[in-house]
């Protein structure tokens, strides 16, 4: 069974709360809840994090690189300014989905630019929490060679 690994950068840890208007509704734990739910009709296994810190996230993707067929990260505030978590994604050499909630090109200035992405296969923004499934879809895609 293919392994996922689940990061979730800054202020993810507020989803529901924070700007509803922008992010949605749903709490992380219900996002993780039905990723956890799509992940089993799939077949995979998941492991979902969340760091308010870019050593923290650092961290994760170097503890988990053994366990982990591929990546889904949400750098969050970090996708605009991290060279080390992209650095950390290209040093684990996993398959790695950005995923971000809001469609970050459509979104301010600041925001349009991505320095993580760089370092992932490919980029899902703008459906909300189900820009989550999609990236667990992706994955499971990767892994069986169907994407490359």
């Amino acid at each position: 069974m293919p392994n996922i690994l689940v990061v979730n950068g800054p202020n993810l840890n507020l989803l529901g709360d924070r700007e509803p208007n922008v992010y949605g509704a749903a709490s992380l734990s219900e996002i993780v809840a039905a990723m956890e739910t799509e992940a089993e009709r799939l077949g995979l296994k998941m492991r979902a994090y969340q760091s308010n810190s870019e050593g923290g996230i650092i961290d994760i993707i170097h503890n988990e690189r053994g366990w982990a067929d591929a990546i889904i990260i949400n750098p969050a505030g970090y996708t605009h300014t991290s060279v080390a978590i992209a650095d950390a994604i290209r040093a684990v050499r996993l398959p790695t989905i950005e995923v971000h909630l809001s469609n970050i090109h459509a979104r301010e200035e600041f925001r349009n630019r991505s320095v993580t992405a760089s370092a992932c296969i490919g980029q899902i923004s703008g459906f909300l929490s189900y820009s989550y499934i999609l990236a667990l879809r992706a994955a499971k895609e990767i892994i069986e060679g169907r994407i490359s």
